[in-house]
């Protein structure tokens, strides 16, 4: 009676718990069991009679792989190959023979992405990580636009060179980025410039430019704004401020309101 008297609160937390959770009280006690009995023991699957042997099976590889098939789907080949009534296995024993091998995906050699690592940009001194990116600032009438180019140095996210013009290029660039490495002193070296895959920024005339003057050049991913950061946030906040206006009446205005906001 001891032992049915204390069965039975634990019954009835059961039920409750079971109708809170729309569970079945069966199913619970059906999984219980289930996982107090011992696991079976599998028994070893005979080979069948009819399964191909080491040399059919390296025969069907090698066909697969000859210059006939090797661009070929298996559904392709088997009907190929029951057209001039030759059968050698189904298909799914192809795909099997093929998956064995790490051989089930696109046949065809294709050209592939490489893998882009992620930029670690850790800067612990001035003058050794620069960032660079260029935005649009609207002109006085639609489709109109300046161009502001921002060199930053990523260790006190000081401005180091911008310039404005009415034009995106890596010519333009040339111009800023020496009067910015004369300016600073920086030696053959030192410096990584960073930068989004932007066309000026990939340019081939701007990696001649960090060629000829000793600095390493780092790109983000592709299609990753996350991996310029410091360029992207300078341009959040400039273009968050209150007084950042709609629209510049001309570049002067422009360059005067970038002046002192950068000051």
């Amino acid at each position: 009676m001891d032992a049915a008297a204390a069965i039975e609160p634990r019954r009835g937390l059961i039920a409750a718990v079971c109708a809170a959770l729309g569970l079945s009280r069966a199913s619970l006690h059906r999984r219980e069991a289930a996982r107090k009995q011992p696991p079976a023991v599998g028994r070893a699957r005979p080979k069948p009679l009819r399964a191909l042997n080491d040399a059919e099976q390296q025969h069907i590889l090698d066909l697969l792989r000859g210059p006939r098939f090797v661009d070929l789907a298996p559904a392709e080949i088997y009907a190929g190959l029951l057209d001039e009534g030759v059968y050698l296995c189904s298909i799914r024993t192809m795909y099997r023979l093929l998956a064995e091998h790490g051989e089930v995906r696109e046949r065809r050699r294709q050209l592939r992405h490489p893998a882009y690592q992620k930029p670690e940009l850790l800067a612990t001194g001035p003058n050794q990580v620069w960032s660079w990116d260029i935005t649009k600032l609207m002109g006085p009438v639609k489709w109109t636009y300046f161009y502001l180019y921002v060199i930053l140095d990523i260790f006190s996210r000081r401005v180091v060179g911008w310039h404005i013009a009415d034009a995106e290029t890596a010519a333009l660039f040339q111009p800023l980025f020496d009067a910015t490495i004369e300016k600073h002193g920086v030696e053959p070296g030192q410096l990584t410039l960073h930068a989004d895959r932007g066309g000026p920024m990939k340019a081939k005339a701007t990696a001649l430019l960090l060629a000829d003057l000793g600095v390493t050049k780092s790109h983000s991913r592709p299609y990753t704004s996350n991996d310029n950061p410091f360029s992207e946030s300078c341009f959040k906040t400039l273009k968050y401020q209150p007084q950042f206006p709609k629209r510049f009446g001309c570049v002067e205005d422009a360059r005067t309101f970038i002046r002192r906001f950068f000051d």
